[in-house]
């Protein structure tokens, strides 16, 4: 039987709960042998501009999956040049693994209409199955749209890879806007990443996701 293997790339921006749920709901809906966490260090489709220095968010991504042995970290997409292409990643993985890895990639239902402008969209959708965390709301997506890139058989894929797991409103973007009104974010980060946060001082400066100095 194949190695089924989980790839869940992000900024993690700070990684939080909802990531860790939807992450154990996964691996318990497709069986899958675990989950690799990939913080990415210039995501291609987000803005650099309060994205925190990579060395704090990857600390942080260890310390949430520090106690769940079917979650694993990799620094591949931190120490790798350049923007953090998603189809790079997977051929990565694919090398390493081997031919018979059943590899997954993992991104929420706000990423999936977004995928049609990926880099190699075609190609990563033929490396991997894609698998999408749905949200309240991914039913409206217009699948007519994936049709300029995609052939029919890869858009079935992709609505093969919606799996409706426990939706979760947390947000990394409302964490940082609590820290900075001096809001509590228990419950909403793993406590020893909250506790990250606050010994680092992280998250303050409201222009940026760097530290007051």
């Amino acid at each position: 039987m194949p190695r089924r293997i989980g790839l869940y790339g992000g900024s993690f921006n700070p990684i939080h709960n909802g990531h860790l749920i939807v992450a154990r709901a996964i691996v318990e809906r497709l069986g899958l042998e675990r989950v690799i966490f990939l913080p990415s260090a210039a995501p291609p489709h987000k803005p650099e501009e309060g994205l925190l220095d990579p060395a704090h968010r990857a600390e942080m991504v260890k310390l949430a999956i520090e106690d769940e042995p079917s979650f694993e970290f990799s620094d591949f997409d931190l120490t790798r040049s350049g923007p953090s292409y998603t189809i790079d990643t997977v051929i990565h993985f694919r090398e390493l693994l081997g031919r018979d890895a059943d590899l997954h990639w993992i991104i929420g239902a706000d990423s999936l209409p977004e995928i049609v402008t990926w880099y190699h969209a075609s190609a990563l959708v033929d490396a991997c199955h894609v698998i999408t965390a749905a949200r309240a709301g991914w039913e409206q997506i217009d699948w007519n749209e994936f049709r300029k890139p995609l052939s029919e058989s890869q858009i079935a894929s992709l609505r093969a890879g919606v799996l409706d797991t426990p939706v979760i409103e947390i947000a990394s973007t409302d964490i940082r806007r609590r820290i900075r009104e001096g809001r509590s974010t228990r419950y909403l980060v793993p406590d020893k990443v909250r506790s990250y946060i606050e010994v680092h001082g992280l998250y303050r400066d409201s222009l940026s996701g760097h530290p007051n100095t």
